[in-house]
């Protein structure tokens, strides 16, 4: 299956009106309407590949047009060649001689990046019938190494280094992963309180929550303090002193006012603040960090993090107490083992950034990986859930008791059912009929 040559790649632009109840509303970004470039690849062995990138409705018809220009250096090319050297073909697609202007490596292009990357990983994963963090797990140390490009990150971790700490996974591997297939990897809600969501909804939904055996929960905030001391309050009363709440501004505030705001909530005993300030603002991050630390409130950004270089400053600056990897918004795979190798010579824990449409389904491979191969920790840790839109895709994640349980199924969980991505494309999919103005 290897052998298989890709002869043509498509894209859609695949959208659910989600901000028509508040789904995903924070205190930057008031109305999201949930959506995907989603990415087919087509082989000459009739093996497809699957891949996607999340947006928030509006400009997803950019990111399309820029898989489309990206989609000239995939077709033609053959399986096997692509995985032989596979930080060469990351380099093609982040390096091009003009194309790296409109980056490099950041933004639209590398959103793009990611969704034909995604599908690459999960054309290969499906040829090796494994799941991906199957394929991940079982890969020789050298092998993997060899997808990562190292380019302006060596001053924080090396080829050596990086191979050192694969090595050093190797020890209990086998029984972290039986216990990855019993347990399932630990989760948190964010769920529950969505910053447009009303009071009866969050007691309703932490409720729920708590009765299925949620014990983390994440709480939006950012918009009015008063109101943010109102809901954290009501939060933590329904959750109880002994369960973990973390609160997310989502890139509200300037650097003071993210310290002053936190230390005003901190009567709540949140685990971290997630994204208090530019997702660009390393050294501002920095010093939030250190005012926050004697409060023993964490900082956790990443989400929005461009690329491994960003991650190295933030690293580096210690910027911050907890890394959230984005299966999309990074250079897929590649670019998320670079920082899964990073986080663990810093000993800073990775808690991945998921929801929206398929983030859960494409970042439990990561962090299952992570945990079995590289970190072998559980302190800390845990990976975001949203209960949204699962329903759309062929092998939805599975959460049993909190956790999330291993995948089964071949391929990187990308795979979105075909009468859902007709019904949701747009404009022309029934779903958009009824909203021309969207």
């Amino acid at each position: 299956m290897l052998k298989a040559k890709i002869t043509r790649l498509s894209v859609s632009d695949v959208r659910f009106p989600t901000s028509l109840e508040q789904h995903g509303s924070d205190a930057m970004h008031t109305d999201p309407d949930y959506s995907v470039a989603y990415v087919v690849i087509e082989t000459d062995g009739g093996l497809k590949g699957y891949g996607l990138t999340f947006t928030l409705g509006k400009g997803t018809e950019i990111v399309v047009c820029a898989v489309e220009a990206l989609s000239a250096f995939v077709v033609g090319t053959c399986l096997e060649e692509i995985v032989s050297d596979f930080r060469a073909f990351y380099r093609l697609l982040t390096s091009d001689g003009q194309m790296r202007w409109i980056g490099p490596e950041k933004g639209v292009i590398q959103l793009a990046t990611a969704a034909v990357l995604n599908a690459v990983w999960d054309l290969w994963a499906r040829a090796e019938g494994k799941p991906l963090w199957k394929l991940l797990v079982d890969m020789d140390a050298k092998k993997l190494i060899s997808c990562i490009d190292f380019r302006y990150i060596t001053d924080a971790l090396t080829e050596q280094e990086a191979l050192d700490i694969l090595l050093k996974g190797q020890e209990g591997k086998g029984q972290r992963e039986e216990q990855m297939l019993k347990e399932g990897y630990p989760a948190y809600t964010t769920s529950c309180a969505w910053i447009g969501y009303p009071d009866q909804q969050l007691k309703q939904l932490c409720t729920e929550a708590l009765k299925d055996g949620w014990t983390r929960f994440k709480v939006k905030v950012g918009v009015d303090l008063q109101d943010d001391i109102r809901r954290c309050r009501l939060i933590r009363q329904i959750i109880g002193p002994s369960n973990t709440l973390m609160i997310d501004a989502n890139q509200r505030w300037d650097v003071g006012e993210a310290v002053t705001w936190v230390t005003s909530l901190a009567e709540f005993q949140p685990l971290w603040i997630e994204e208090p300030t530019s997702p660009d603002d390393i050294l501002g991050h920095a010093t939030i960090s250190k005012a926050l630390a004697p409060l023993g409130i964490g900082v956790a950004t990443g989400e929005q993090c461009h690329n491994r270089v960003m991650f190295k400053q933030l690293l580096q600056a210690s910027a911050l107490q907890f890394v959230q990897i984005d299966s999309c918004r990074l250079g897929s795979v590649n670019e998320n083992l670079a920082v899964l190798l990073m986080a663990c010579k810093f000993q800073v824990p990775v808690c991945p950034h998921a929801g929206g449409v398929g983030l859960c389904e494409l970042v439990q491979h990561l962090i299952l990986f992570d945990y079995i191969s590289v970190s072998a920790s559980l302190h800390n840790r845990m990976c975001e859930y949203v209960d949204h839109l699962h329903e759309h895709f062929k092998s939805p994640v599975e959460i049993q008791n909190a956790h999330y349980m291993p995948p089964k199924d071949p391929g990187y969980s990308t795979e979105m059912l075909e009468e859902s991505v007709l019904q949701h494309q747009y404009p022309q999919g029934d779903v958009w009929q009824g909203h021309p103005g969207r």
